[in-house]
Order: C-alpha cells, then structure tokens, then sequence
C-alpha cells in the first residue's frame, strides 16, 4: 500500500509484515559476539534516514539505576537531588521524568518527599518487574506510570528466563494488559535491545503493543535498553547493534510514535552520549540517564551531557539551568562522598583547568583560545589554572588575576613579566626541581600572595 509520509512528504510502500520468529535455538549472533573476543562492528552499509522528532527531552535514572552503583541514597538525599534536578530541567521539563524502585519502606519515603514538592517536572514514575503483584504498589503511591521489564535478547528470553520467544511474548503482553487494567501507563523496559533479534522479536513485539495501546485508547512506551553499551551509532552498522537501525525500526516498521520511544544506554565502551544523540536524531524523543552518569559497572549517559547536547541540537537551554551542573557535581561530592573523576567533562575538577603554561598565557590575553565556551557564565566553572613546574609565568599571574578579589574585581590585571611573579616562579621551581611531583595547593599560593602580593589580600 502506497502512502504520503507527512514528514518526509515522500510516498512510501507499506508492504511489510512482521511476524513473531519462535525459533527452537537462541540466536546470540555469534559472528558479533563470540564473548572470547571483542564485539565486532560488522557493516551491511544498509543506511537509514534521520528522523528527527518534533520534541527532545531528557529522563532520569538515578534512584534507581544510577542508586544501584552507589551506598544507598537516604530519602533526604534523594528529595535534596530531585530538587536540583527540578532545578536544572526548568519549568519546561526538557528534564520530564525520574524513575524510583518501590520495595522497601525508604524507597516509598523518598517518593513521598518527591511528591510533596509538588513539582510538575520531573514527573515522578517507577519500575517494576514483570509480575502483577508489582501493580499493587504502584497503586499504593498513586503513581501515573511504570517500567516494566521486559527482556527482549535471546540471551535473556532462553538462558535467564528459560522460556521461548513466544511464552516470552505473551508473558509480556499479559502484564502489559494487567497496566493498562488498572489505569497505569507501562513503559516496557526491552532489556539488551542491541543483543536482539530486531525484525524477528522486537518489531513483532512492539506492534502488539500498538495494539494495545490503540485498543485501549493510552499510550504505551518503550525503552530501548541498551543493557551492556554494544550499541554504535556507525551509519551502515548491521543490527542489533546499530542505534540507528533500531530506531528506524520502531518507528518505521512497528509504527511506534517518537514521543513513545526512549533510549538507555550504558557506557562499557564509551559511547554512551553519542548513541543517546544518534537515538534522538534517528527518532527517539526521550533519553534516558543518571546524573554524573552513575549506575552499573562504568555507568549510564550523564544526565548533564544530554543538557549540553540539547542546546547543542536545539540552540536554546529552553529554561534549563545550566549552573546546577556544578550545584550538582558539588553535592555529589561533599554530601555523598562520591569522587568525581578529575577528567568527567563538566563536572570533574581538571574541566576547565589547565596546567600548561603556554595555555594559560592564551587564557591571559583571551579566555575563548583555551575555554571551550564562557565556562563561568554557563556553569558557574571560571577557567582556572593549576600551579606545577609546567604553569610558568603566565600560570602564575593568570591565578593571582582569578583567585585574589581585589585583582578578579580589578581591570588592572597583573602582566607576567611582574617582579613578585617572577619571585614566587622562582620559589616554585626550586621546590619542584628539589623533588616535588604534586600541584600547588590554594593555600600555599595565597601564602605566596601573603609574601610577595601583600596589597592585594
């Protein structure tokens, strides 16, 4: 059947029918994942077109994925990041949801802390397992929407869950069912969706979700998992692993809708942001993430990347607050002990800071050289420097300049060529040539200041 596609206006063939494929053996496509070697990347140079959706945001996943590679959040703590977490996605929820486990009685706490914010975003849902009993405390804490988990690989349909693709099917569709029964919105969790069998389980599983939903007049969504980070964003890539491919799939095979489409994605092989990306430009609305990108093993996609990218894709914060970035990384930090690493864009300590010398003479003379972009303004990061044997004369001044009020709220700056500059670089190399392998401290270059900068403390 011929039909015009309204966003492409192009006329396309609709002649695809996508049935279920029970097969009597798992199929772990084991010319990609021979588990003894590296995952290959294998290319077909099957090349799908972006499809890009009308709306963008982010959700959140750090109560319960992101909790799950961390000492237990208390409900205070948790209720203190949903704030910032309200704060940072606005008053329009490009930050729209965050999801919370319910089964113990600090878990229901912090939920009830949440909602007595009475925020509007990030709305508040939970996750569940595949069993009905789960309902009752979704009901319990008056929630609108659920994760459930719904395995979709063969490695988990066959050797976790010992059953066949279609007893897998209809145990899916039966909790699925039982949601909807009870006015729940179901997210369907298709746990390592890039280890799938796409055409053969995936499509097929989620047109009877359309079904469903189209029967019972409520959306139901999909997050596409991607349990174990295998996903590439490679044009041309062979599925299961190709973001693109997958996302070409739900939309345009199984007819799921880009506002019903989420992506998850883990980061055992770095490329947790650019697959997040990829799904948004190949049809995905939402992603999904964690703040500072916490969660299992090497973790989820930082919530505040995907803020940086939207900005990036849509050239407006559209009422984010960027500075909570750094609210956040801080936090992390002095609240929960958590160390952040010195190299994290955004958040770690080395973001913004620079060691080298001839780098700090370019920020001396021009921010923009070495600054990525007005780091104080955005995030409330000034560009700073650290003091080695490798800052010279310009790291010296270029940190009195920016750490001593009475210079950083001053046009007169001092040059680097100053006589108490060169003093304290003298100082400074003598304790490095005698043996010293660790940066200058704060409080040792305000003592400098102290001694040879008096007027300026």
């Amino acid at each position: 059947m011929l039909t015009l596609n309204k966003k492409t206006n192009k006329l396309e063939l609709e002649a695809y029918h996508f049935e279920l494929q029970d097969v009597k053996e798992p199929e772990l496509f084991r010319e990609t994942f021979q588990y003894t070697e590296v995952p290959k990347i294998i290319f077909n140079n099957e090349v799908v077109p972006m499809n890009v959706p009308d709306d963008i945001w982010i959700t959140d996943t750090t109560f319960r994925d992101g909790q799950q590679a961390m000492d237990p959040f208390t409900p205070d703590q948790i209720a203190h990041m949903y704030d910032l977490m309200h704060k940072l996605g606005g008053p329009n929820g490009v930050i729209r949801q965050t999801e919370f486990f319910l089964y113990s009685d600090k878990d229901k706490a912090a939920v009830r802390k949440c909602q007595e914010r009475g925020y509007k975003f990030p709305q508040i849902t939970a996750w569940i397992r595949a069993t009905k009993d789960d309902f009752k405390l979704v009901k319990e804490m008056g929630l609108k929407e659920t994760g459930i988990l719904t395995s979709c690989s063969d490695y988990h349909i066959f050797l976790k869950l010992k059953k066949n693709r279609r007893e897998a099917l209809d145990m899916y569709l039966d909790i699925v069912k039982a949601a909807l029964a009870e006015g729940i919105l179901p997210r369907c969790h298709f746990e390592d969706i890039t280890r799938a069998d796409i055409y053969g389980f995936i499509v097929p599983f989620a047109m009877e979700l359309m079904k469903l939903s189209k029967e019972a007049k409520m959306p139901i969504k999909i997050r596409a998992c991607d349990t174990l980070g295998f996903g590439v964003s490679y044009p041309g890539a062979t599925l299961p692993r190709n973001v693109n491919g997958i996302m070409h799939a739900l939309t345009h095979y199984a007819g799921v809708p880009s506002e019903c489409i989420e992506w998850h994605g883990h980061n055992d092989f770095y490329r947790a942001v650019s697959n997040a990306t990829s799904a948004w430009l190949y049809g995905c609305s939402s992603i999904n993430g964690s703040l500072l990108g916490i969660g299992e093993r090497t973790g989820n996609t930082p919530v505040e990347a995907m803020a940086i990218e939207y900005v990036g894709l849509r050239g407006t914060t559209n009422g984010m607050d960027l500075t909570t970035i750094t609210e956040i990384m801080e936090y992390f930090q002095k609240e929960l002990k958590y160390t952040v690493p010195k190299n994290q864009p955004f958040v770690g300590s080395n973001f913004a800071t620079t060691k080298a010398g001839i780098h700090a003479d370019g920020l001396l003379k021009e921010q923009e050289i070495y600054n990525i972009f007005d780091t104080g303004a955005i995030l409330n990061r000034p560009p700073e420097v650290e003091i080695t044997d490798r800052a010279g004369l310009a790291g010296i001044s270029y940190w009195f300049n920016t750490q001593l009020p009475k210079l950083r709220d001053s046009k007169d700056k001092l040059e680097k060529n100053n006589e108490a500059i060169v003093k304290v670089k003298e100082e400074i190399d003598g304790l490095f040539k005698a043996g010293r392998c660790t940066a200058m401290t704060h409080d040792e270059m305000l003592a400098y200041a102290k001694k040879y900068l008096p007027n300026y403390i």
